[in-house]
């Protein structure tokens, strides 16, 4: 026995024959067998159908959404494009008219429209004496008056008018002191 470990011949033979019968089992097991080819396209379907599955509520969601902020912002453009004819019928209604019937059925129309902004959750603001608010106020005079306090709006060039939250014109006011 101690010939055969010392002989260099019998030791370079049997070296390669051990290293080819592993070699055979790795190569068996590198190569995937028809179930395991199978099973790894269905994590592949499987997964890609659940992205798309994902991707498609996020995309209905984020519709959704959208949908739902464009009637608001539809509504406000809409009210935006009637506040310079509600203007024009207040600056009418200051002046003399001769015709009483007239300036009455004027007057009739501003009820309508304002009951109309009403009703769509339009409110105008910037009165006199009110408090000035940089954030719905455009102060676009000033003057210094001691019989009103301090930040008070003294004369409204323009109302100012907003829906909720949202301000849909800047009242347009000259402040005092």
């Amino acid at each position: 026995m101690d010939t055969k470990k010392q002989d260099p011949q019998v030791e370079d033979t049997e070296l390669p024959q051990v290293e080819e019968a592993e070699s055979k089992p790795q190569e068996a097991a590198e190569e995937p067998t028809a179930l395991e080819q199978l099973e790894e396209e269905y994590r592949q379907l499987n997964d890609r159908y659940l992205r798309t599955l994902a991707e498609y509520d996020n995309f209905r969601k984020r519709s959704s959404k959208e949908r739902e902020a464009i009637y608001p912002e539809a509504k406000a453009d809409t009210v935006k494009e009637f506040l310079t004819v509600a203007d024009s019928f207040s600056r009418a209604l200051s002046f003399e008219c001769a015709d009483a019937e007239f300036k009455k059925g004027m007057e009739m129309i501003h009820t309508a429209l304002l009951g109309a902004f009403q009703k769509l959750g339009v409110e105008a603001f910037g009165k006199p004496g009110e408090t000035f608010d940089p954030s719905l106020h455009n102060a676009v005079m000033h003057v210094e008056d001691d019989s009103l306090g301090e930040n008070t709006i003294a004369e409204v060039f323009q109302e100012g008018y907003r829906m909720g939250d949202k301000v849909l014109r800047y009242a347009m006011v000259k402040v005092a002191n």
